[in-house]
């Protein structure tokens, strides 16, 4: 007494098209045919198809049950490597949902980091679309400096004044909110100091970050405030190259 393939598929809960793709591609063994031709199957070819349904099943793909052969009845190694791998989507799975309850408790917008959830009220647009280049840029730390700064930093007049400022804005204009501006940079860059930190310490190194976040600013800002921002860099620096000639004045 034999199986046909019809009723071996119906044994194994599976399909005849299944049955003959496992002969195609060598998972299992054809059987001996009897006289009129038909494929007779035994108890053998039931064992190896529950075996293959079982292993997919559970995840196993059919190139790593191959890989098993037929006499590995117990697959430990190949079972542990899917524990592995399950354990991991599992961990990314409850990552996904934390992040999809953040973004719907504080409908943050998908495209911020989910980091910057409790600033969202204290960002402006500008503010929001440089966040997400620095999300690109910045090591997770150097977005928890970020986010912290925002939080504790509030938004003053000058910032303002700052994001509405029109691009024809005029000479005098720029130049009064760029000595406004001043202090507060200062002030920033000494209340935190992971920041300037964070853009040293880069991922991809200070430069590639410095050529992003300029793009990102170029693109963001419109002339008077880019100017604004042009002279607040270069007080910056003319005052950093004082201080270095002094200090190396001391030493002298």
């Amino acid at each position: 007494m034999a199986w046909s393939t019809r009723q071996l598929a119906e044994l194994a809960g599976t399909t005849l098209k299944a049955v003959r793709h496992y002969h195609k591609v060598g998972l299992l063994d054809e059987p001996e045919r009897d006289s009129n031709g038909y494929k007779r199957y035994g108890v053998a070819h039931l064992t190896r198809l529950l075996r293959i349904r079982r292993l997919t099943d559970l995840g196993v793909s059919l190139p790593q049950i191959a890989a098993m052969g037929e006499a590995d009845e117990h697959p430990e190694e190949a079972l542990k490597v899917l524990d592995a791998e399950l354990a991991a989507t599992i961990d990314r799975l409850h990552r996904i949902r934390a992040e999809l309850a953040l973004i719907l408790r504080s409908q943050l917008p998908t495209d911020l980091p989910p980091e910057l959830a409790p600033t969202i009220d204290n960002l402006s647009e500008a503010d929001r679309s440089m966040m997400v280049v620095y999300g690109r840029v910045l090591a997770p730390s150097g977005m928890d400096a970020m986010r912290r700064m925002i939080a504790e930093h509030p938004r003053t007049p000058a910032a303002t004044e700052f994001d509405n400022l029109p691009a024809d804005a005029d000479e005098d204009v720029r130049r009064e909110l760029a000595e406004r501006f001043l202090p507060e940079v200062i002030d920033i860059a000494k209340a935190f100091p992971d920041v300037i930190t964070a853009h040293q310490e880069a991922p991809g190194g200070h430069r590639q970050l410095s050529q992003t976040v300029g793009l990102a600013i170029a693109d963001i800002y419109n002339a008077a405030q880019l100017d604004v921002l042009a002279r607040v860099g270069q007080e910056l620096n003319r005052r950093a190259a004082e201080a270095a000639a002094e200090a190396g004045d001391a030493d002298h």
